[in-house]
């Protein structure tokens, strides 16, 4: 099968919901994005520090078109997009859903899973039937996050840092950290004017894409600031969660999918 167009994602697992805010699920990234024209993006790994980095990590490596028919397989025969499978729901609250998607001849497949988690047992209110559906899920995120042992090595460039061609960013009107933490010095947002677009009644959420020179401005900018750091734009702070956006999506619409 032959993917249409070099941004197609041919392979995505993510998560959604939880007990997390709002903003959190507007700029939470994908585990790992496989593209038609053999990019792979995955969130590298952060330095534990408080506050934490203003960036995430986001690395892209290559394979080669082959591979990624070979991944989108695993995926089928994983279960994604199957109809009827039942996967149970564990006696578990506030954790996120699970979400595979898929591209194949007959289009968009998805399978959405709550708490899939390698530690439930049947104790969790689980059948054996379904405990073998989510093992089948959690053997194929394992072995797409891990290309090198599931391809091979020498089938997987090295890791760079992924470079994106916008940046979205969520604004909220900033507040001094309650614990007495230093959020650091302002900084002037060099992006399109904050907040932006409102992301939902009640929200106080707000959010603007920087392109081209706006969007290299903001990154190098970011790169200096953490998720505290208070921004400054139109004569007033804002708390600013920044949100890279990869090759297939185009602006805030695009976020908490």
């Amino acid at each position: 099968m032959t993917l249409p167009g070099g941004d197609t994602v041919a392979l995505r697992i993510d998560h959604a919901g939880g007990f997390v805010p709002p903003a959190f699920n507007l700029t939470r990234l994908p585990d790992v994005s496989v593209y038609a024209d053999g990019r792979v993006i995955t969130q590298g790994p952060v330095t534990m520090i408080y506050p934490p980095a203003a960036l995430p990590n986001l690395q892209v490596q290559r394979i080669s078109t082959g591979d990624v028919q070979k991944l989108v397989q695993l995926a089928v025969a994983a279960g994604v997009g199957k109809q009827g499978v039942d996967y149970g729901t564990p006696q578990v609250a506030d954790l996120p859903n699970a979400r595979f998607m898929v591209t194949t001849a007959d289009g968009v497949q998805r399978t959405e899973v709550y708490a899939l988690m390698d530690n439930l047992e049947p104790a969790a209110g689980l059948t054996p039937a379904q405990i073998d559906a989510r093992k089948k899920l959690l053997d194929l995120m394992k072995a797409v996050t891990d290309l090198p042992t599931t391809l091979g090595a020498k089938a997987v460039s090295a890791s760079e840092p992924y470079k994106p061609v916008k940046v979205a960013a969520i604004a909220t009107p900033w507040q001094a950290p309650g614990d007495g933490t230093s959020a650091g010095p302002e900084i002037a947002w060099p992006g399109p004017a904050l907040p932006g677009a409102s992301q939902g009644e009640g929200l106080n959420l707000g959010c603007v894409v920087a392109e081209g020179k706006d969007a290299d401005a903001v990154m190098s900018a970011a790169a200096k600031a953490t998720s505290l750091t208070p921004w400054t734009s139109g004569g007033k702070s804002w708390t600013v969660s920044i949100r890279p956006l990869l090759p297939d999506e185009t602006g805030c619409e695009s976020l908490g999918k």
